[in-house]
């Protein structure tokens, strides 16, 4: 019971950062403007995403382009297109993975050998694809942080820390917990089955003395 509830919670996890890092992959709001110095009133908000930007105006309008060339981003954003990409296609191939891992809670020993690869595959997937979401967020973010305490960059060119980025960093703690569940499980049920089946094996011997005994016993009484 214990072992399904631990499954429930890893695939859980899973799923909510597979979520999470689909939604952060299309949401423009990983670069937000930031409104710094005399800028009191504000009539427009510039967000900067991974495939497009958007311009609010006074919370009411709000008008969005794609980006014309992806040369004409900066290498941070390209290099997050292809991150986010692989990790969502990671994610889900471990949350499918995960899936099929657990129709079967308590197997028998043939087929638990099936079972717990597909489950120590879906907990290293799910690390990986943690592992990968966080590269592009934290990149994107040192950027920012750089860029926003860069006295030679201009006023207008520097930006804040996004929403995305915020979920980005969540999904990814979502994703990694998913995959330390599903490693322990299966390590923590490979040493429950290697336990198992190890400690029946000296019975066989006092079966058979015990056998041998009883033999010997009934080939007596004939005798008599």
């Amino acid at each position: 019971m214990i072992g399904g509830a631990l499954q429930i919670l890893g695939l859980l996890l899973g799923g909510i950062g597979m979520i999470g890092t689909f939604t952060i992959t299309g949401m423009p709001q990983w670069r937000v403007s930031a409104f710094i110095e005399n800028n009191i009133i504000v009539f427009e908000t510039i967000w900067e995403g991974l495939w497009m930007h958007c311009i609010r105006q006074a919370n009411i309008r709000m008008q969005c382009k794609v980006y014309d060339s992806v040369l004409a981003l900066s290498p941070d954003l390209q290099a997050s297109r292809g991150l986010m990409c692989a990790g969502s296609v990671l994610s889900f191939l471990a949350f499918t993975v995960a899936i099929l891992g657990m129709k079967c809670t308590r197997c028998t020993q043939g087929s638990w050998h099936a079972k717990g690869y597909l489950i120590l595959t879906a907990g290293l997937l799910f690390i990986l694809s943690g592992a990968v979401e966080l590269i592009p967020v934290c990149w994107v973010a040192n950027t920012i942080i750089r860029d926003f305490y860069n006295p030679v960059v201009n006023v207008a060119q520097k930006r804040e820390l996004g929403e995305a980025l915020y979920l980005g960093w969540a999904a990814a703690f979502c994703l990694i917990a998913a995959g330390a569940v599903f490693s322990c499980f299966y390590c923590c049920c490979e040493k429950t089955r290697s336990y198992r089946y190890s400690t029946p094996s000296h019975c066989p011997a006092h079966s058979q003395h015990s056998q041998r005994k009883t033999e010997s016993s009934y080939s007596k009484s004939q005798y008599v």
